[in-house]
């Protein structure tokens, strides 16, 4: 076996009954959030049609402080419309809720709603109504319908001007120019492509190389774009590129590392970045706000200015070589400006997971995420874990068979689960979190019942129902296998926790007792396509199937939200090992086809368990190491240098939007024994094994609370190089590593500077209020 990540999961997600309560730490899943991501989860569509058509905004009700509206989308043509996008502006203060019958994403004021796979289809005469629910009055500005006004079809326009034309590669007698597509309500025909004055060629892509040229010579090109009514349009800006000397192809130079800001002020935003290679040598940068170009600098630094308080800027850096070719964008970075008067905070994720068995040894309820005040700070929480069926393959509930002891066992979670804490097990008015006890005949108690109350007490709480974890993993490859398979295994899902068809137990459960204490699915797949909890199943053909199955859940959870007006989530638990992204995580779109990130709202993405000692003494046990450092330590001996940093890059680096990156964070630690000082206070020495554990079956791992009150001498030190938080008890003692309030400080100013969406953590039962109440401030 490997060392480091790839055993990190070695956290036994046991699933236990009344009669196996006390059960081994689990290293938490991923989840994750985001309007936008549902546009995304549909197929590309023709252009469509908008020739004759309307659309028109009526509200339905209003209550001051917001209101019920619908649009209709009238064809008031001859021909047929396939599909349709309306596009409108609020004023600040206005924001869509809840919508339906459309998908609607956002981007600030602006928002663009697209039909969905039943309504795109328009007929002579006929319409189609979508709606949404609107907190704020304000009414909408700027419709489009395709493009063009609402109010009916435009005389034809021509087209815009295409992007500033780039070179993807020269010679001593060539260069090939590509440029971003013009547009048009008709659509654009072909491309008259110009060196100087002189039209070179003309084209129907958005690419063309001219040959023929001098070496060493500076031409200067444009674009011009031509619709199908033979209209052209504005000129795209020009470049001046030169050809090579000679001796082959001239390559244009890399991305630029993702920009960080160095110093931001009300008006101010100072940048810098990882340098980009070229074969020939990077000449400078241009930097890019939003989609304008305000500078272009020969260092990696630049500093921004003229700004405006308490508004959010997105940047860019794009390379440009010796030749004047120009490469790929970084990864954008969104800062704010600091200033503005008051600001509304930044809608980032918070998501606990809470663990079932929560409620046997460690003796935390739901009850508790109310008492130590998480409820009212948490925007999520994951219930964690519903396992999957081993012979129908669907979700399942309500079989009562414990887990075994040994994390080793192939088959130690086949048939597990634990519905007297899901819904059967009646709980005290004293650990009610509204005071009143459960009945004997209720249909719905346990967890569920309380999470019930939870969200009556929290209205804005969304709760996920976690499918998987380390041991319920065995048979995701089993049910992403075929399309049946998919829609089986999801529609099982949606009728059990969102419909709340929940099975009979103990005389609790029934058709629909559980309906609207589950907002969606966070899947915790560990891992596709790699090494997970021993007799997993794993295929080679996890990594495309588990795209598949995720668009299966938004497909299915988008159907359901067309009858019921209200959207569903899906995140993911996703890992840190590169190794295991890319042996089972799509998360680049390409070439038009979407990736497993188009169909979730947000990942979790692994921040912790980069190493640990498990309670078996599997997975380094003889090795003290830092399970969630936010930078790469420079002493780290491993030849895999695991960070946050380093994880959170590979998603960005690929294309991932920041926003549906949501940082893991660790409630607990993991520590060693007999470890020996080195000079380095322990840190990367010698170990004998795993250290006692919060319970005799969790060697090497506590809880925050019971670790900081339970370990005596403990002295907690801070790595400021690598931002580690890890307690020392002396020479041939105990070394625990976690985070505390010092590194989730550091962190959440980190990661908001990134543009990340939130922080995830696993899990609620380690702490008392004092790290959440961190998180809480630190996301502010």
């Amino acid at each position: 076996m490997s060392t480091g990540i790839s055993r990190r999961s070695r956290r036994p997600l046991s699933r236990a009954v009344a009669l196996f309560s006390a059960l081994l730490l689990p290293a938490a899943a991923l989840v994750g959030l985001s309007t936008a991501s549902q546009a995304a989860s549909q197929a590309p569509r023709a252009a469509p049609q908008a020739a004759g058509a309307t659309a028109t905004f009526a509200k339905t009700s209003d209550w001051g402080t917001g209101y019920q509206a619908e649009w209709t989308v009238r064809n008031t043509g001859t021909t047929t419309i396939n599909s349709w996008t309306v596009e409108w502006d609020f004023p600040s203060g206005t924001t869509v809720g809840a919508y339906w019958d459309a998908l609607i994403t956002s981007s600030g004021t602006h928002h663009t709603a697209k039909n969905r796979e039943y309504n795109g289809t328009i007929a002579p005469g006929a319409s189609v109504t979508f709606g949404f629910v609107a907190a704020g009055n304000g009414d909408p500005t700027g419709c489009k319908l395709d493009g063009g006004p609402c109010e009916g079809s435009p005389a034809d326009t021509p087209p815009s001007a295409p992007g500033q034309p780039s070179s993807t590669g020269v010679t001593a007698s060539s260069i090939a120019l590509t440029w971003a597509a013009a547009t048009d309500d008709k659509g654009v025909k072909n491309y008259d492509v110009y060196r100087g004055e002189t039209v070179v060629g003309t084209v129907s892509t958005t690419a063309f190389t001219d040959t023929g040229l001098t070496a060493d010579t500076d031409y200067t090109y444009k674009v011009v774009a031509r619709d199908t009514a033979g209209q052209t349009g504005p000129a795209s800006p020009s470049a001046t590129l030169r050809t090579g000397s000679g001796g082959g192809t001239d390559k244009p130079p890399s991305a630029p590392g993702t920009p960080a800001a160095t110093a931001v002020t009300d008006t101010t935003v100072t940048l810098k970045w990882p340098a980009a290679t070229d074969d020939k040598g990077v000449k400078n940068y241009d930097v890019y706000r939003g989609t304008s170009k305000v500078a272009t600098v020969g260092k990696l630094t630049h500093k921004d200015t003229g700004l405006t308080a308490g508004t959010d800027y997105t940047y860019t850096v794009v390379a440009r070589d010796s030749a004047d070719q120009t490469g790929k964008a970084s990864a954008p970075l969104t800062v704010r400006t600091t200033g503005g008067g008051t600001q509304p905070p930044v809608d980032r994720a918070k998501v606990g997971y809470f663990v079932q068995w929560g409620i046997y040894g460690r003796g935390y309820t739901v009850k508790s995420l109310e008492t130590t005040g998480a409820a009212a700070k948490l925007t999520h929480i994951n219930y964690s874990f519903s396992n999957i069926h081993p012979t129908n393959l669907t979700c399942l509930n309500g079989v009562t068979k414990a887990t075994t002891p040994n994390p080793q066992d192939p088959n130690q979670g086949d048939g597990a689960g634990d519905s007297w804490a899901d819904y059967e097990k009646g709980f005290s008015a004293g650990e009610s979190v509204d005071g009143v006890g459960d009945t004997w005949d209720q249909k719905l108690a346990g967890n569920f019942n309380q999470l019930k109350k939870l969200k009556a007490k929290h209205p804005n709480l969304k709760i996920n129902m976690s499918i998987g974890g380390w041991t319920y993993s065995k048979y995701f490859s089993d049910v992403a296998k075929t399309d049946a398979s998919r829609q089986k295994f999801v529609k099982s899902c949606i009728d059990m926790y969102i419909k709340g068809d929940l099975p009979a137990a103990g005389g609790r459960g029934g058709a629909g007792v559980a309906a609207g204490i589950f907002d969606g699915f966070d899947l915790d797949w560990e891992w596709p396509g790699a090494e997970g909890h021993a007799g997993n199943h794993v295929s080679k053909d996890d990594k495309a199937n588990n795209t598949l199955l995720f668009a299966e859940f938004r497909r299915q959870l988008d159907a359901l939200s067309g009858t019921t007006g209200k959207k569903y989530l899906l995140t993911a638990f996703t890992p840190a090992d590169p190794g295991k992204i890319e042996a089972g995580w799509d998360i680049t779109t390409k070439d038009g086809t979407p990736s497993v990130f188009d169909y979730m709202d947000f990942a979790n993405v692994q921040g912790y368990d980069f190493h640990g000692s498990g309670s078996d003494n599997s997975w380094e046990p003889n090795r003290t190491g830092h399970q969630g450092n936010l930078y790469e330590d420079a002493k780290d001996p491993y030849t895999t240098k695991f960070s946050a940093e380093k994880t959170v890059r590979a998603y960005l680096d690929a294309g991932v939007d920041p926003k549906k990156v949501v940082l893991g964070l660790a409630f607990y630690g993991r520590g060693w024994q007999q470890v020996a000082d080195g000079g380095e206070r322990g840190v990367w020495q010698t170990a004998n094994g795993a250290a006692p554990g919060q319970f005799p079956e969790e060697s090497g791992t506590r809880g925050y609370d019971n670790l900081i009150a339970s370990v005596a001498g403990l002295t907690v030190h801070h790595d400021e190089q690598s931002v580690a938080t890890y307690g020392y008890t002396g020479n041939n003692g105990q070394w625990w590593t976690f985070d505390d309030v010092w590194s989730i400080n550091k962190k959440t100013a980190w990661l908001k500077t990134k543009g990340l969406g939130g922080v995830m953590i696993w899990e609620m039962s380690g702490d008392s209020g004092t790290l959440m109440t961190a998180v809480d401030n630190g996301l502010r």
